[in-house]
């Protein structure tokens, strides 16, 4: 159905890929100025509004984003993927530098933090499709793995650190001055991209002639034909559904109820994170000869791991934790490069795009049930239905014969999912 992609250039060996590494860092850098940027929103709007009003403006950005989500995810499959990228970071220099400006002359107020997030969210919805496709055009489909890892891994480390600064910037040069160092942050990207990052690897453009709307809605019927690509995307949508409000809001009920005190909760965190690096660099050096179902597996004991999260003992949370953050990171780098080493090319970005939707528009209702279960049930039970129902769900796509059978290490290029009616 799809034509495979045409190689341009031939990639180095990936260890010794510097494009690929120095691009890594660059993504990472990003993730640092980004970390910088949302703490000082968020300290700002704490500031300057009540608690209500700050959660509004931090959140601001998902709402334009989850609109405008679908159709970003359609231009990216018939344009460039560079000069998106160019184009939406841009934008976001400029977004920071007037908001760093209008900080100087005027104080901080609640319209003009919203304004800046719901800008960020817009250009999201158009560079995240658009970046997701720049994987598979860098390097091979046998070191998508070991791609994922790294990314992951240095991003993380940039988040981490970009958070770490980002309490003493806007503590010491406020709203302006940490505006200002993400701009630096998004300069540098650009420079990269501009003058350093080129693509080896040539992925199939969908048909200009028809509409963004029609263009959205052929990836909609591409998806339902397809049982395969379905199945992956929306494993891949819900890859936090189940996790997230269980660290999120389950741990700070737990440690709340049994008087463990906000230090545990930041000990959890920290384990689920040093967990989550640990189990994405695993892949680096081994992986499983089927990925997809190696990651199917990973979350299935995942399930195990959030039920243990709602043990009564804070060393069977913290076992919990561990267990959570290994099987993340190695789950997520494993789907990560099946999703763009096997989804047909040309639909890459749309299906892109539709898995960030499902995480943006159903996260927030498995955080209110979640909620709503623990005040009604007993401490645990929200634990153990979120994990039963994570390790029941993943029978489905380790029952699924076409997910079963990729490896991505096999010499010949790896084909699309193209089981129309299976």
């Amino acid at each position: 159905m799809t034509a495979e992609a045409r190689m341009l250039r031939t990639p180095p060996p990936f260890r010794r890929d510097a494009m690929v590494h120095a691009w890594l860092m660059m993504k990472a850098l990003s993730d640092a100025g980004d970390a910088v940027w949302t703490i000082a929103v968020a300290w700002t709007a704490v500031q300057i509004a009540s608690p209500a009003v700050a959660g509004l403006v931090v959140a601001a950005g998902t709402v334009p984003r989850a609109v405008i989500l679908l159709l970003g995810g359609a231009i990216a499959d018939r344009v460039d993927a560079r000069r998106m990228m160019l184009l939406f970071n841009g934008i976001r220099v400029i977004v920071l530098a007037a908001t760093a400006v209008w900080i100087l002359t005027n104080e901080p107020t609640v319209a003009i933090l919203l304004a800046a997030t719901v800008a960020f969210g817009i250009c999201d919805a158009f560079y995240e499709p658009a970046a997701g496709t720049i994987p598979r055009q860098l390097v091979a489909p046998a070191d998508l793995p070991a791609y994922s890892a790294l990314s992951q891994t240095l991003s993380r480390l940039g988040t981490m650190a970009g958070a770490a600064i980002g309490g003493f910037l806007v503590a010491w040069t406020g709203m302006s001055g940490s505006a200002t160092a993400d701009a630096i942050t998004f300069v540098v990207v650009i420079a990269f991209i501009a003058i350093w990052l080129r693509p080896r690897f040539a992925l199939p453009r969908a048909a200009s002639g028809e509409s963004v709307l029609r263009g959205v809605a052929s990836g909609f019927r591409h998806l339902g034909q397809n049982s395969a690509t379905r199945t992956l995307v929306i494993a891949v949508s819900g890859l936090n559904l189940a996790v997230g409000p269980a660290l999120a809001i389950g741990l700070a009920l737990q440690a709340s109820e049994h008087g463990w005190g906000a230090g545990a909760v930041g000990l959890f965190e920290a384990l689920v994170g040093g967990g989550a690096m640990v189990g994405a660099l695993t892949v680096v050096r081994w992986r499983p000869r089927h990925e997809a179902t190696g990651a199917f597996w990973a979350l299935l004991v995942q399930g195990v791991g959030i039920v243990a999260l709602g043990g009564a003992h804070p060393v069977l949370v913290g076992a919990g934790c561990v267990v959570i953050g290994l099987t993340a990171g190695f789950a997520s780098v494993l789907l990560g490069a099946t999703f763009a080493a096997t989804v047909a090319p040309d639909y890459l970005g749309r299906m892109s795009s539709i898995t960030r939707l499902g995480d943006d528009c159903l996260m927030p209702l498995a955080m209110a049930l979640f909620g709503a279960l623990a005040a009604v049930l007993p401490s645990w039970a929200p634990f153990a239905l979120y994990g039963g129902a994570l390790a029941m769900l993943m029978i489905v796509p380790l029952r699924n014969p076409r997910l079963r059978e990729i490896a991505l290490r096999r010499e010949a290029p790896t084909q699309a999912l193209e089981d129309v009616g299976a």
